[in-house]
């Protein structure tokens, strides 16, 4: 990732050596996940502490464990063909 390449940078200007990378690339991609897990879960908390707030939240489909999660209001009957 380019946060491993501005480490070796920073490294390098500080005089440290630059092979201490090959151990924190050993774990780098395990701690990304944990990282991208918790920024996608604070995200969708404060957004719906957002909505909340703003009286934007559907608690009934918010709290429907069925409900479509595809965009369409789920409140209107699908139209048979």
């Amino acid at each position: 990732s380019a946060g491993l390449i501005m480490l070796s940078l920073v490294l390098t200007q500080a005089g440290l050596p630059v092979e201490g990378i090959a151990l924190i690339l050993g774990v780098d991609r395990l701690l990304d996940m944990v990282r991208t897990a918790v920024n996608v879960t604070g995200d969708a908390t404060v957004s719906t502490v957002v909505a909340y707030h703003e009286g934007q939240l559907d608690e009934v489909v918010f709290n429907d464990p069925d409900a479509d999660l595809d965009g369409e209001d789920s409140a209107q009957p699908e139209v048979q063909s």
